[in-house]
């Protein structure tokens, strides 16, 4: 950490500031995608319903999410990504907090879409203010802190929402919940946007058509690989422990443990990606190395019925092997994207995340239910390795003039 914060610069640089608040505000982000899972058993028996209707909320989130997010990355580029941002904020915790003062579940399920559509500014920003106010020289560890803020708020949600539970009851777990998301968006209203980077004054030629870019072979490899890296990360995040214990027999307290040390390990490897990015350009050739390491070792997990301690350790070092491709990951997106758009072409292709997000419990779910755990890891590390075609077909970066 010591050398990621002297290769962002002085504490008191102004870029230094923006990736913070930036940080934040994507802890934010994926503190509110867990809000409901914690609470989900107290919100159910209090509204009497099923777990397909409850889900309804779940697919609210993810399918505002997954239609508006391009656009919103458009109009990231055309009035700013600092005031999208605050409004994303403040629309995902007003939302969230009317979800917990309003009793009726289906105001609750259109809390959860009003707070989908907070959700589409993340990416799109976040990426933007990054690639707009952080030298080149340090992007790759701004990119890097900023996953692994995210990832810290995934970690501290169930918790915290818990612990709020306790004294509060579900519904002020949510109302805690909106009050974090509105003091972050006053740190941001509160962070000055600093001087902007010469890569980023340039605008993009006017004859270039957006959605050609978007479509353009470069991006479309992008979105190909966010997709596939969340179809993976699902099919061990959600199904690695129902697996180990169809296939193994191992006992659950084990699988977690394995689970944890991968999810560890992954926020771990970000940071250490971030050191890494700093110390070559050849991003392609790290992130098929991380994939290629995290499709071997999720394949011995589901081939060799290890003792504990081993289980961990193998799960762990996969989970170390995907974090450290994150901050390479953003560089290859970074390289291929023209002046001016980093907000649609960063909105576009992490939509990759949510089309990801839809199709993997339609690929795990029903191999679990078909006695099938083994192929859980299979298919986890095939994809992990075809992934490796998205980044090893290298392109070279776009222009103003293409």
């Amino acid at each position: 950490m010591t050398e990621t914060t002297e290769s962002l610069g002085s504490a008191h640089a102004p870029h230094v500031r923006i990736v913070g608040a930036v940080s934040a505000a994507h802890f934010v982000s994926h503190y509110y995608i867990i809000l409901l899972a914690p609470l989900m058993p107290f919100v159910r028996a209090e509204y009497g319903v099923t777990y397909t209707e409850i889900g309804f909320a779940f697919a609210a989130f993810n399918v505002v999410s997954a239609a508006l997010q391009t656009p919103a990355g458009f109009i990231v580029d055309r009035v700013g990504a600092r005031p999208l941002l605050i409004g994303g904020l403040l629309l995902g915790a007003f939302a969230f907090i009317a979800a917990g003062l309003i009793d009726s579940f289906w105001v609750f399920v259109a809390m959860f879409a009003v707070a989908g559509i907070g959700n589409t500014v993340y990416h799109p920003a976040d990426y933007a203010m990054l690639s707009q106010h952080v030298p080149a020289r340090s992007i790759g560890q701004a990119f890097s802190v900023h996953t692994f803020a995210g990832m810290l708020g995934s970690a501290v949600a169930p918790f915290s929402l818990l612990l709020m539970q306790d004294f509060w009851g579900w519904r002020g777990a949510f109302v805690g919940a909106g009050i974090l998301g509105i003091a972050v968006a006053a740190l941001l209203a509160m962070t000055g946007e600093g001087p902007v980077t010469p890569h980023s004054r340039q605008a993009a030629a006017p004859d270039q058509s957006a959605w050609s870019l978007l479509f353009s072979a470069p991006i479309v490899l992008n979105l190909v690989f966010f997709m596939l890296i969340a179809i993976t990360n699902a099919g061990l995040s959600n199904y690695s422990v129902v697996a180990l214990g169809v296939l193994h027999g191992t006992p659950v307290a084990t699988a977690n443990t394995a689970l944890t040390g991968f999810l560890l390990l992954s926020a771990i490897g970000v940071l250490m990606g971030g050191l890494l990015v700093a110390r070559t350009s050849r991003h392609g050739l790290v992130t098929a190395l991380g994939l290629a390491a995290t499709g071997v070792f999720t394949f011995i997990v589901g081939e060799v019925d290890f003792g504990a301690v081993m289980l961990v350790v193998a799960m762990s070092l996969a989970g170390l092997a995907a974090g450290i491709i994150s901050p390479s990951r953003d560089m290859i997106v970074r390289e291929v994207t023209p002046p001016g758009s980093f907000g649609k072409v960063f909105g576009f292709v992490t939509t990759g995340f949510n089309i990801g997000g839809i199709i993997a419990p339609l690929i795990f779910g029903p191999l679990m239910d078909h006695g099938s755990p083994r192929l859980v890891f299979l298919v986890v590390a095939v994809l992990s390795m075809l992934t490796i075609l998205t980044v090893l077909t290298r392109r070279r970066p776009l222009t103003q003039n293409e």
